[in-house]
């Protein structure tokens, strides 16, 4: 079924392109329309696709193998192009494509959840339904009916990563089987809330279709636990795998040691200005918590305004009328039994430009986790970094790009960057002038995100093990247990994604200090901006060789060991 869609779709694909289509485009289009079908759930928010309509995870041994075959199939293709004599800007494409191929090549061979975490095909068997609940009601017929479809295809997933895991190591399989140890009941639960919200026929199967998913995740709970004992206990790809991944896919050019000394020397600088912000303000009370949900999500609402206001107001950024809003909602009942899959947040996609994003809240309370807790004292720091002009209103801009290339999701070096450095851009530009407490959750957010570098980089290359991670991320920030020990270990399944924020923030400031100074008064902060965001999925090593005409960092990923 799914080859077929996928050649449907590849005839589609071919049928819209103009009769002298370029070999590059030819293959840029195939490797999308491919990759929309083949690319891991996940859940984390920015790298979601839309998938095509009746699609089903397949990750049967006759998929991979072909999936060999296909990522071979692109880099030849890719390699076989010639770009000599390019405008830069179809350079850049280029490189663009050869490093989300590279991507593929990671994820099979490098990284390899696939055969090492067990947590990974969890998220491949729920992480499909997940997805689909993130959309707020009302469930049409066509998503009813696609939820009990991947719920009934869960059993399926999971059958066959019995048979690809064989390489898993025990930290890894001791957190699924955590992960699982109420799977069933979490299901039910799921099943019994949403029952009501979906269209007839769904509506009576979906609680049979929950408790099968629900048997056979307890049945892979069960196998894991025969096999933990045995399993290796390392969890480091390696410093090579590493490096590796920062050459070919990251582009970025730096070490890993380079990547340690960057994040120790800004954790720093957060550290001491962070305790310069609590020294001015030590005679203030503490920020209070919104009483309710719905304090919090009529605050947010006009905070969402005023900081589109503001951006408009100092010139930071151009927000175009046609962006829609960056929303909270309480989070559904029905959503929160699955919230261990993802972040519970819907940034639409680029066929819903014109709905809202939503971000579910929990219900304000002293005993949240960390980000959470944040937001129920102040829900800007987060708006800026998720909502605007943060992630969902720069996937929005990117999603209407008129180069189809750069639309599709790359990476989240570049995104996660951007969403970091926004937070500072509006620090320094005054947003909390007048909310000194909020000030101090912005410095303490720049303390996590330059210890995660730290902590990413010691994991990856066997420095850190899980636990020793957990504990760091705990004392240091500080936070909650709940919340380093999640983080620890989804930076250990998935090396070089923790980098992105700080990493990603600091060639940003780079660029920005070399535009400003090269172009001198002619300097736009706004033009910056405005280019920086339209074009943010793309890496920015390559975005500061289009803007700047500078391809130093790329000429320096040639030489990294």
């Amino acid at each position: 079924m799914l080859r077929s869609v996928f050649l449907a779709l590849l005839l589609v694909c071919s049928a819209a392109r103009p009769s002298a289509a370029d070999p590059f485009d030819d293959l840029a289009a195939d490797f999308w329309t491919w990759r929309v079908i083949h690319q891991p759930s996940t859940g984390d928010d920015i790298p979601r696709v839309e998938r095509p309509a009746g699609w089903l995870p397949d990750w049967s041994p006759e998929s991979m193998t072909r999936r060999q075959e296909a990522l071979s199939a692109f880099e030849t293709r890719w390699r076989g192009l010639s770009m000599q004599g390019m405008p830069v800007s179809r350079q850049v494409d280029y490189r663009l494509m050869g490093s989300a191929i590279a991507r593929v090549r990671w994820e099979l061979e490098k990284a390899a959840a696939w055969r090492r975490d067990p947590a990974f095909f969890i998220q491949q068997a729920l992480g499909p339904t997940f997805d689909l609940l993130l959309p707020p009601a009302p469930f049409d017929r066509a998503r009813s009916e696609a939820i009990v479809q991947r719920l009934r295809h869960a059993p399926v997933v999971l059958t066959h990563a019995q048979g690809h895991l064989t390489d898993m190591r025990r930290p890894f399989a001791r957190l699924a089987i955590d992960t699982l140890g109420d799977i069933e009941a979490r299901l039910g639960t799921m099943a019994r809330e949403l029952a009501p919200q979906l269209a007839p026929g769904s509506r009576e199967s979906i609680g049979d279709a929950a408790a099968t998913a629900g048997r056979a995740l307890a049945a892979y709970r069960q196998w894991l636990a025969s096999r933990e004992p045995s399993l290796k206990a390392e969890t480091a790809i390696g410093r090579a795998d590493y490096v590796w991944f920062l050459r070919e896919v990251a582009l970025v050019p730096y070490t890993p040691e380079e990547l340690l000394m960057m994040g120790r020397m800004e954790w720093e600088r957060a550290v001491a200005f962070e305790a310069l912000e609590q020294g001015r303000n030590r005679a203030l009370p503490p920020m209070p918590i919104f009483p309710d949900q719905q304090a919090q999500i009529s605050k947010s609402f006009a905070d969402e305004q005023g900081i589109r206001s503001f951006l408009e107001r100092e010139r930071l950024l151009t927000v175009p009328a046609w962006v829609k809003h960056y929303r909270n909602l309480p989070l559904p009942a029905y959503l929160a039994p699955l919230s261990f899959l993802g972040v519970t947040d819907d940034l639409t996609g680029p066929s819903r430009l014109t709905e809202d994003g939503i971000s579910y809240i929990r219900a304000p309370a002293p005993t949240l986790p960390y980000f959470y807790l944040s937001t129920a004292r102040d829900p800007r720091p987060i708006i800026v970094h998720e909502g605007v002009p943060g992630h969902y209103f720069q996937l929005a801009l990117s999603w209407a790009h008129e180069n189809a290339i750069r639309r599709r999701y790359y990476d989240s070096g570049a995104n996660e960057g951007i969403g970091f450095y926004a937070e500072e851009m509006m620090l320094q530009a005054g947003l909390w002038a007048d909310s000194p407490r909020s000030r101090e959750i912005i410095y303490n957010f720049m303390r996590l995100r330059a210890l995660r570098v730290e902590v990413d980089v010691r994991l990856a290359t066997g420095e850190f093990s899980i636990p020793q991670a957990a504990d760091y991320l705990e004392k240091t920030v500080p936070m909650d247990r709940e919340t380093a020990l999640e983080e620890a270990a989804s930076f250990a399944a998935g090396p070089g994604q923790a980098i992105t924020y700080q990493i990603g923030k600091v060639q940003i400031v780079r660029m920005l200090a070399d535009a400003r100074r090269a172009r001198g008064d002619a300097f736009s902060l706004q033009a910056f901006h405005d280019y920086l965001w339209k074009n943010g999925n793309v890496p920015l090593s390559l975005l500061r060789w289009e803007w700047l005409g500078d391809d130093s960092e790329l000429r320096r990923l040639d030489g990294l060991k």
